[in-house]
């Protein structure tokens, strides 16, 4: 499977420009992770003293020194670094390394098995040995876009490794994945879509066939799985034999990953040449229909019967219906820049109108108060990858 010619993308992305203009949200959400964002996560957001990225901040700057540490963070923000010193946003790569050296320290082969641990103590002790997919998916798109960024022989060899490693390992015969090492109940979509993410990563970044295999594998899996035929709503949690897990005649709906898929399929068509399909289309309306009516952000959590489970408001689905919105906009969606342009203001003036320059509010209740008191270091990617596709398509 090729990939589509760059200049196909540029064209489009050119051709949204010329009608709408270069996005003034756009490019002060990337002054902003310029400016403050990429320079406080990678100076700060790092521990000095006994290694490995803080997890979280509280709101007067200050590190949480006590809490421990998912290696899936780390993965993260080595992500982030990689990916920002890239589009020449930030020189992260420094930072990039010393966190990989110490995920190569602390993390990998505990007990001499291989595959990287699951939780880390703040002094960097293995708290929870256990190998878990979602995880992994974070590091090969970590090891990606730092080969991208680098092009050091030994991450290339790291990723394919750990490409070698998910498949043998945390992969059953059906090709679905396990939710960890050892297995665990329930089964879930979430690791499988961040795992298409990781895939299309390692062929944009290093043309990697086997991971243009492995995304179409996962991809596929949308529809003959995740997807509930009835309702055509995602299908969040699982029995061992893949049937949907419900509460009360219902199975839970979270918003946020219907967004999320939606930048996926766009993100794989427009890899392999495929025309836009309506299914990305339907899967927007259907996130949407959990939005709340003031600034149209998404609540947390639903369920099939369209009854509210989580009405609180965390930061990270906000970053994907920008993103869904974005991809529309990239096929030629009427008015969806626009859609995506207006989201990008509200987020700046609320989410991230504090506590501190390059931290954000992570979650708001129903009324609209502040509802968690520390800034969670994970979101940075939620937002970093938002903020990177607004300046692709609608912000130069």
């Amino acid at each position: 499977m090729a990939l589509e010619p760059k200049t196909a993308t540029q064209a489009t992305a050119q051709k949204i420009r010329r009608v709408r203009g270069p996005s003034v949200p756009a490019r002060q959400w990337v002054n902003w992770f310029k400016r403050d964002a990429l320079p406080f996560w990678s100076t700060k957001g790092w521990d000095a003293r006994r290694g490995g990225f803080h997890e979280r901040f509280f709101f007067d700057g200050m590190a949480d020194d006590l809490v421990e540490r998912r290696t899936r963070v780390q993965w993260r923000q080595i992500y982030v670094l990689a990916h920002a010193s890239e589009l020449g946003w930030h020189d992260g790569l420094r930072a990039a390394f010393r966190g990989l050296e110490f995920m190569l320290e602390k993390a990998w082969a505990p007990g001499g098995a291989p595959g990287f641990a699951h939780v880390l103590a703040p002094d960097g002790a293995v708290t929870d040995a256990k190998r878990d997919s979602y995880d992994h998916a974070f590091a090969l798109l970590a090891l990606a876009w730092l080969t991208k960024a680098t092009g050091d022989a030994q991450v290339r060899a790291l990723l394919d490794l750990l490409l070698h490693y998910c498949e043998a390992a945390l992969t059953g015969e059906d090709g679905f994945l396990f939710e960890s090492l050892p297995h665990q109940l329930p089964r879930r979509q979430n690791p499988h879509m961040h795992m298409l993410e990781a895939m299309l990563a390692a062929v944009e970044t290093v043309s990697h066939p086997e991971a243009a295999i492995r995304a179409t594998r996962y991809r596929r899996m949308l529809e003959s799985t995740f997807l509930d035929r009835e309702t055509g709503l995602l299908i969040e949690f699982f029995d061992e034999q893949w049937n949907p897990l419900r509460e009360d005649g219902a199975f839970t709906v979270e918003p946020g990953h219907l967004a999320e898929w939606v930048w996926l399929i766009r993100r794989y068509e427009r890899f392999f040449g495929q025309k836009p399909s309506p299914l990305a289309t339907h899967m927007l309306g259907a996130a949407l229909r959990a939005a709340e009516p003031e600034y149209g952000f998404l609540i947390d959590e639903i369920d099939s019967l369209q009854q509210v489970r989580l009405s609180t408001r965390r930061l990270w689905p906000q970053t994907e219906l920008i993103k869904a919105w974005l991809a529309q906009a990239e096929t030629g969606v009427d008015r969806a820049g626009d859609a995506a342009e207006a989201l990008i203001e509200h987020l700046m003036a609320t989410y991230l109108s504090g506590p501190f320059p390059g931290g954000w509010y992570d979650r708001f209740d129903v009324a609209g108060a502040i509802s968690v008191d520390t800034v969670p270091a994970s979101s940075l990617y939620h937002l970093f990858v938002a903020a990177a596709e607004a300046d692709r398509i609608i912000g130069n």
